[in-house]
């Protein structure tokens, strides 16, 4: 079973604050400042650089039934994110329903998307959160490596297959060795990453502690360094069970990514027609490398990489450059509001928790008890 693999913690959550950003009145001005000059080049200037001014006016008139089908498909993209997020963090009793479900991934998203902190900003919210519920900290780390593992094997297997199948001619679009195979080596590799932390025995941590606790001081820095790919072993151990048991709930995982490339398919459809979608997915996968950058959302980078992507593969760059637009004005702002009403409610909701969690003395249930006793649903 997964919690076989999950080390727990003795202790509950303490009392922390909510992740959040200092916002001055200097960090308030740049960042907007950062959104509004990034929109205006992405939507302008870029447009009268590359000599499109009127290819650029194309984009208020794409089909409004595409880019209809475009948010119904970003929907179920973000349904694909709130079942998967129940499916690894929520199993038997426990506080976090399919509101609080719904709340916490919603916050995280907008945090990633506005924050220049490469996904990192949507993890703390989250993890704040689960830990709040009172979930166990070590055990929030455990399974948040789990819902990263089982993500992010469907980007690095696409990147694999499709890569493999479009430099081979096995599948239809071409693409140079630097657009298709390289990117599936560097996949192979964090396959082979992943696997040899999965083969890291079960126990290393505590046998290295135990070796550590008379061979000096530098055993015991060695010990505590060891822990990190010890819970990253665990982490990736629960995600390989959670897809033996056939958790249905797992399948939230291609949804996600799954449901948001076929919006930017849609989008491709909405100003005249779609490159075959094995390119579309290469593309989308290679511009998704933006989000790394130090950019809130990785806005300008992902929408720079895409249309670089598809120039490479020799899609036609004016319709390249309305469709990544379109996709990423649907798939960037669309979580924006809620994800911002979201916080707040996850506020009241945490704040909920706390005065359930505190009931008189003598009352205190052991931390941790309720998510230690649930089962792995099947």
């Amino acid at each position: 079973m997964a919690e076989a693999h999950e080390q727990e913690l003795d202790g509950g959550p303490a009392e922390e604050e909510m992740p959040r950003v200092t916002v001055t009145r200097r960090r308030a001005i740049a960042f907007v400042s950062f959104i509004i000059s990034g929109v205006a080049f992405l939507y302008f200037v870029l447009p009268k650089l590359s000599g499109l001014g009127a290819t650029a006016h194309r984009i208020e008139r794409g089909d409004t039934w595409w880019i209809a089908i475009g948010v119904l498909l970003e929907l179920l993209s973000f349904a694909g994110y709130v079942v998967l997020f129940r499916a690894v963090f929520v199993r038997g009793p426990s506080l976090i329903g399919w509101r609080e479900s719904y709340q916490v991934t919603m916050a995280g998203l907008a945090a990633t998307r506005l924050f220049a902190t490469a996904g990192a900003g949507g993890v703390a919210l989250t993890a704040w959160a689960l830990r709040r519920s009172g979930m166990e900290a070590r055990l929030v780390a455990c399974r948040m490596v789990a819902f990263m593992v089982l993500l992010y094997v469907i980007y690095a297997g696409s990147l694999l297959l499709d890569g493999v199948g479009l430099g081979t001619g096995l599948l239809p679009g071409g693409g140079s060795f630097a657009i298709t195979i390289v990117p599936a080596i560097v996949a192979a590799i964090l396959f082979a990453v992943a696997g040899a932390i999965a083969l890291l025995p079960g126990d290393v941590e505590r046998r290295l502690e135990r070796w550590a606790a008379g061979s000096g001081r530098l055993a015991h820095w060695v010990a505590r360094a060891v822990t990190v790919p010890a819970l990253a072993a665990s982490g990736v151990r629960t995600a390989i069970e959670l897809i033996r048991s056939r958790d249905p709930g797992v399948l939230g995982a291609p949804a996600w990514w799954g449901f948001d490339i076929c919006v930017l398919w849609a989008c491709f459809h909405a100003f005249g027609g779609a490159p075959p979608f094995t390119v579309i997915l290469m593309a989308y996968f290679v511009g998704m490398l933006g989000n790394l950058l130090p950019l809130p959302g990785g806005l300008g980078g992902v929408e720079g990489g895409m249309i670089g992507a598809f120039a490479a593969f020799g899609v036609d760059f004016n319709l390249a450059l309305l469709a990544v637009l379109s996709y990423r004005a649907i798939s960037f702002w669309l979580p924006t509001l809620p994800g911002a009403i979201a916080y707040f409610q996850l506020r009241r909701t945490v704040a909920r928790w706390r005065d359930r969690q505190h009931p008189p003395p003598g009352d205190v249930a052991p931390a941790g008890a309720i998510e230690a006793a649930g089962p792995l649903r099947a």
